[in-house]
């Protein structure tokens, strides 16, 4: 039976692991039919918590999951989804602001054949958008019942806290719930972004626990490197011969061996990592087909002992990310010279 945790503070109860469907359409499974195969099969199973976003095969993965919520199962679902990326070439149509925001949810809620979201988030941070402007708005969409709670994802700890401090000192709803990368190979997060969400008690949603697929098993010294969609969409991030790469090859081998050693699959000892924080809420899992979504059912039930999780600490230190690619989110300060040079 599944153990439900506290979304944080709010009240509600979700499942350790959370149903995200970024593979949903185009990019992943086309087959609307066999999607939502898949996503009754996780409801059946005890999954309550569906995350999508807007940006994923540009709607259609809102879609995909709201005919397959249609017919009753709306209701015991904690549904969320996501703005923020570009869906147009307006440049209007994308972003953190109020124009956007209010437009881009009747879409959402269009698509997804529902009355409310439940957990609506900023999908990255936007640093020339004042930030109350953008909970100005999304406290509007709470009183309006649009909308139910709100969240951000891959948002860096000063942004965290800054939100916190708006909602406080301006008279907005909270944010309540942070989506981060987290896995094996990307520690980062250890080091502020999980100790702030434990400080203000906000629900905690890791994405990627299985590191785009490094810990699937498939990444082996020796084996040659598997086709992947993500591998062609985005290279340098799966190029086994880069140095941030080669380490992150070297640790998943480690790891696997590791996972044999305890009688366990390296996809259930990554899942189970990620959930045994005690900041974290959910995990993420994306399955593109039935047969990893099997593979990564039960992974909630499995607790690791102090010997497993010192060894992994061996392996990939607690704080570190392998490869900086793996951190979501690299801000204007560091990506834009400009921002770090006076005029001459």
């Amino acid at each position: 039976m599944t153990q439900y945790r506290p979304f944080g503070r709010t009240g509600v109860q979700v499942s350790p692991l959370c149903l995200g469907t970024m593979m949903f359409g185009p990019r992943g499974n086309p087959d609307h039919a066999d999607a939502a195969r898949i996503i009754h099969h996780a409801l059946d199973s005890g999954i309550n918590f569906v995350d999508t976003a807007d940006a994923y095969s540009a709607g259609e993965s809102e879609t995909i999951v709201g005919k397959a919520l249609a017919g009753g199962r709306r209701d015991n679902v904690v549904l969320a989804t996501k703005f923020h990326a570009s869906l147009g070439s307006d440049p209007n149509e994308q972003g953190n602001s109020r124009r956007w925001i209010v437009r881009e949810v009747e879409n959402s809620l269009r698509r997804l054949g529902t009355d409310w979201i439940d957990l609506y988030q900023v999908h990255r941070p936007e640093p020339d958008t004042d930030f109350d402007e953008t909970l100005g708005a999304l406290s509007d969409l709470v009183r309006q019942g649009k909308i139910r709670y709100i969240g951000t994802s891959t948002f860096e700890p000063s942004a965290i806290v800054e939100g916190q401090w708006i909602a406080e000192r301006r008279g907005r709803e909270r944010v309540v719930a942070e989506q981060p990368p987290y896995s094996l190979l990307a520690r980062g997060i250890e080091r502020e972004v999980l100790p702030v969400a434990q400080r203000y008690g906000l629900a905690v949603l890791s994405w990627s626990p299985l590191a785009g697929g490094w810990l699937s098993g498939h990444y082996r010294k020796g084996v040659p490197q598997p086709a992947s969609s993500r591998a062609d969409r985005q290279p340098g991030r799966f190029d086994i011969t880069a140095a941030e790469n080669a380490a992150k090859l070297a640790a998943a081998d480690a790891l696997a061996a590791l996972a044999e050693e305890a009688g366990l699959t390296l996809v259930q000892l990554a899942l189970a990592f990620v959930l045994q924080h005690p900041a974290v809420t959910s995990a993420i899992i994306g399955p593109r087909t039935f047969a990893q979504l099997e593979s990564q059912l039960g992974a909630d039930k499995i607790t690791l002992d102090r010997e497993v999780l010192d060894r992994i600490d061996a392996i990939v230190p607690p704080g570190t990310n392998l490869s900086p690619r793996d951190a979501g989110y690299t801000p204007p300060s560091l990506t834009e010279p400009a921002t770090r040079r006076r005029a001459v």
